[in-house]
């Protein structure tokens, strides 16, 4: 948690060793593990599939994490859903670093001097982050399509007056994300999308899958047909990147075409963001609480889905 202007290091770590309850962004380092009071609680972003040794450390601290990327996608838990809205300023941000690479205008524009054509937009991974890209897109004014391998959500690319990039290939999963393709299905994907990119002005790729690398949705070669000064936007970059020429947390240029792989967009939007990812903690916190104590229930699904302290059949039920 960042310290507040007047404070000091030193007193940061003693109102972090005299806490019950600990709010953070990202996952601890070890120091700051080593700061936590046996028999406290830490909650954040605590990458338990990726990063199984800070469940680990805390258990050996004494301290009970709860990772705020493991909230169920279930109803009654959206306003607890920081990835959600996290994702949503990612979404949001994406076009605007896309429009700012772009070497075309987004809207239609008519002019003395002609019309100009609005751009093509294809989002690739259609979860809250994607979703947000359409939307974004649209209201700059470019010809928007969407694309994901859970045919359920085409009704609502159509619903934000985008087209539907139809390539034959299904792989709906569990929790709302896609299940990992197999290596036919792959292959195939990626043929019909190398096709289908080079018809782009702007890609923007969201797609991941919990616990594994993202999954690559973007060839070389699919780069290699764009237009000169078509713009790829790459989401998952931190996970490897859905475009095989992603460098992740680089802007790069390959055959013409911009390759654009920003690390946390979210942190680009610190106000909003914020007060997003304050609100999720709210309504965790206050869902932990009984009668002003706090004391999470371990059997509520909630609390029991983030709760990621433990032995390894803990942490296997969050994957």
């Amino acid at each position: 948690m960042p310290s507040s202007p007047t404070s000091s290091p030193e007193r940061t770590s003693a109102i972090r060793g005299q806490a019950d309850v600990v709010v953070k962004v990202n996952p601890p380092t070890p120091d700051e593990i080593g700061r936590l009071g046996s028999g406290s609680s830490l909650i954040g972003f605590l990458a338990p599939l990726t990063r199984p040794e800070i469940a680990e450390r805390l258990r050996r601290s004494g301290v009970t994490g709860f990772a705020m990327e493991a909230v169920p996608r279930i109803s009654r838990a959206q306003s607890m859903d920081a990835l959600s809205s996290q994702a949503n300023v990612a979404g949001y941000k994406a076009v605007l670093e896309a429009a700012e690479r772009s070497t075309r205008f987004f809207p239609m524009l008519t002019t003395a001097a002609g019309t100009v054509k609005p751009a093509t937009v294809l989002v690739l991974g259609v979860g809250v982050a994607g979703l947000q890209a359409l939307a974004t897109a649209k209201r700059l004014g470019a010809r928007t399509t969407g694309f994901d391998v859970r045919p359920e959500v085409a009704e609502q690319v159509r619903s934000l007056g985008a087209q539907w990039l139809e390539l034959g290939v299904e792989a709906s999963g569990e929790g709302g994300y896609a299940r990992a393709l197999t290596d036919a299905e792959q292959a195939e994907q990626q043929r019909r999308l190398t096709e289908a990119v080079a018809g782009f002005d702007v890609v923007i790729t969201t797609a991941l899958v919990p616990g594994r690398p993202a999954p690559r949705l973007v060839t070389a070669e699919a780069v290699r047909r764009m237009r000169p000064g078509s713009v790829v936007v790459d989401l998952a970059g931190e996970t490897g990147g859905n475009c095989e020429l992603t460098v992740p947390g680089e802007t790069v240029v390959r055959h013409d075409v911009t390759i654009a792989a920003p690390a946390n967009l979210p942190a680009t939007m610190p106000e909003h963001a914020s007060e997003l990812y304050a609100r999720n903690v709210l309504a965790l916190l206050e869902l932990m609480l009984n009668d002003g104590e706090f004391a999470p229930d371990p059997a509520d699904e909630i609390i029991a889905a983030c709760r990621v302290t433990g032995a390894s059949a803990e942490l296997s039920e969050v994957a």
